[in-house]
């Protein structure tokens, strides 16, 4: 089946994707249970979806973020991002992390989040995001003083490009958010 999204671009299934496209969407299948919509329009492109996939897959294995901060990390930049798909994915995936609801809360509501070192990794991928990447002394000393390392601030880099790709993708594309994540469905601002 191909579903056409705004973009023009299909949302590709394991049977109708390039065949470098997929080892990575039977891998989704594997992981999710279904291949999620971004995935199948990242698919058109396996140069983009084999770094996206592989990059988490690295990220997963050798980030030294927990997973909660690797949450907070993504959510924070696709909220900053305004990413409508994301932020429903990415709740839904922080919530089988074990992220509190009160801190996925105040990262979907742009508030300040209740545990003082997760608001400052947020502050931190906010800024970063805002920025792009041409962050403050002070916000850099404020990273440090909450314990973070310099790998970790290269870690929110790494995040912060694998939701360049997504956000913007998903902007292009406008994709319909998966039945998995739409309990977790997010408003974009204006």
């Amino acid at each position: 089946m191909n579903t056409e999204v705004k973009s023009g671009l299909d949302i590709k299934t394991i049977e109708n994707a390039p065949e470098a496209s997929k080892r990575v969407l039977t891998e989704a299948k594997k992981a999710y249970g279904f291949v999620p919509n971004l995935l199948g329009i990242m698919a058109n492109n396996p140069v983009l979806l084999n770094s996206y996939w592989d990059g988490n897959v690295e990220l997963s294995k050798n980030g030294t973020l927990t997973a909660i901060e690797q949450q907070v990390v993504f959510l924070a930049v696709s909220y900053e991002n305004n990413c409508h798909y994301c932020m429903a994915a990415h709740t839904s995936i922080g919530q089988m992390s074990k992220v509190p609801q009160d801190v996925l809360d105040a990262l979907r509501d742009g508030k300040a989040l209740p545990n003082p070192r997760l608001e400052v990794l947020s502050q931190y991928a906010k800024a970063t995001t805002i920025k792009r990447g041409r962050v403050s002394e002070q916000e850099i000393s404020d990273f440090y003083d909450a314990g973070f390392t310099k790998k970790q601030q290269l870690e929110v880099i790494v995040i912060t490009g694998f939701k360049v790709f997504t956000n913007y993708i998903n902007y292009l594309a406008q994709t319909p958010v998966d039945d998995a994540f739409k309990p977790n469905v997010w408003k974009t601002r204006n």
